[in-house]
């Protein structure tokens, strides 16, 4: 009839396959399957999504952004800078500024362990910096990028992309190639060279060099919508929400959220922002130690982030 692949969860909610990493998600299914019924004969109580490919009347909408080069990578730089000559004039500053300090600009497929190594580091570093969950954290995280970096074939396996100023690492992206097709879960840049925007500087000399890469799409996924508009012409809609199991089970749970919804979890401030982290934590963490080591984690950021506000060291 169909199939949902999921992590179960605490208090028996399902989340998308390979949360928080899997961008694109939803069940496989015949138009009309009836998933609250489902999720009642599996034993759960909810299913929990960011970016189902399905429309969904009742979830939130959001885009996910392309790059689609089917022609000249130069015809594709050019019509963002026609769209935003002063951003793009100000990256092509800095990265001639990056050249002439490091060397020459280049974009490569990396195979190197020391390389997946570093970006890794560098990512940990940023969520660490950011005060975010680290997502990197979970074994099972760790032994899937590692063993999709070493399958990197191109029909579908792991993909490094890097570049370099001279012999320096600046940026990288790593994720999913799909033939012609590619989408990044990690995108990490040196934090010695932020004053150069490396990640901006990234992806326009990446999209330069799609065609060597056999890439002719580049999906950046839905989320940080200000940085990934910028070099997106092209984008697909997916939503965000949750649906309900049908039954008692699925009436407690929808309760449980719509308490938080009251006490302000859909907004900006302290209460949204410490129930997405405990989200992300039970998303990725698949055992109970793990979860309460993040979930201790959550609460002594959310206590420093408090302080800082009030103005406490």
């Amino acid at each position: 009839m169909a199939f949902l692949p999921h992590h179960r969860r605490l208090g028996g909610a399902a989340y998308p396959l390979g949360a928080p990493l899997g961008d694109y998600h939803g069940p496989v299914a015949e138009e009309g399957f009836d998933l609250e019924s489902a999720l009642q004969g599996a034993g759960l109580t909810a299913y929990r999504f960011t970016s189902n490919i399905a429309p969904s009347p009742t979830a939130a909408s959001r885009e996910g952004f392309l790059i689609e080069v089917d022609g000249s990578a130069e015809g594709y730089l050019e019509a963002l800078r026609q769209l935003r000559p002063k951003s793009f004039k100000n990256y092509r500053r800095l990265g001639h500024g990056l050249e002439r300090t490091f060397g020459p600009l280049r974009v490569a497929a990396v195979t190197d362990q020391r390389v997946f190594d570093t970006l890794l580091d560098w990512k940990r570093r940023q969520l660490s910096r950011t005060g975010a969950f680290d997502f990197l954290r979970p074994a099972w995280v760790n032994g899937m990028l590692q063993g999709l970096f070493q399958d990197s074939n191109p029909a579908f396996g792991g993909l490094l992309v890097g570049l370099y100023a001279g012999e320096r690492l600046v940026a990288g992206h790593f994720g999913l190639r799909a033939a012609d097709i590619y989408h990044p879960w990690i995108a990490s840049t040196d934090p010695d060279l932020a004053e150069w925007a490396p990640g901006h500087i990234f992806l326009m000399h990446a999209i330069d060099a799609m065609p060597q890469l056999g890439l002719k799409t580049y999906d950046l996924g839905p989320g940080h919508e200000h940085y990934k508009r910028l070099y997106s012409l092209s984008s697909r809609p997916v939503t965000a929400g949750v649906r309900f199991a049908a039954g008692d089970a699925g009436t407690l749970q929808r309760a449980t959220d719509q308490a938080w919804m009251l006490a302000g979890s859909e907004g900006p401030g302290m209460v949204g922002r410490l129930r997405r982290r405990l989200e992300v934590v039970s998303a990725s963490q698949p055992t109970v130690l793990g979860r309460l080591n993040g979930f201790a984690d959550t609460m002594v950021v959310a206590a420093q982030r408090t302080c800082s506000g009030n103005g406490t060291d």
